[in-house]
């Protein structure tokens, strides 16, 4: 069947997704591992490179993703933070003043610039 790939890595990605979602139900150990064998089961039964590679990266990143599970505590703020700060750094390329490029990312990176009201 065409379709069989891509029904296999949809279904695989679900199970790392109703892993994920437990963060917010405080799971016990039982119910992660449970999760995290059927995710681990499924990429190895299905023999594609991409799950493989995607099963190889969770367990390479599993400390900290247990942690995300335990805590619910992420690092998107700062990963976001990061992103538009490489954004506006992409534009000015080029540009040869180094304090405009500065000021150019605190005004990107700022409460007020994004128009949030002042907390004062």
């Amino acid at each position: 069947m065409i379709g069989a790939p891509i029904t296999v890595a949809w279904n695989a990605k679900e199970d790392l997704l109703d892993l994920l979602a437990t963060a917010l139900t405080r799971p016990d150990r039982e119910q992660v591992r449970d999760l995290l064998y059927r995710f681990y089961r499924r990429c190895a039964d299905a023999d594609l490179p991409e799950l493989q590679r995607l099963a190889t990266t969770v367990e390479t990143w599993w400390p900290e993703i247990l942690a995300f599970l335990r805590t619910g505590i992420t690092n998107a703020g700062s990963v976001g933070t990061n992103r538009v700060i490489k954004t506006i750094a992409r534009d000015a390329y080029g540009f040869r003043n180094p304090g405009n490029q500065r000021l150019r990312t605190r005004c990107a990176t700022t409460r007020r610039a994004r128009g949030h009201l002042d907390a004062r």
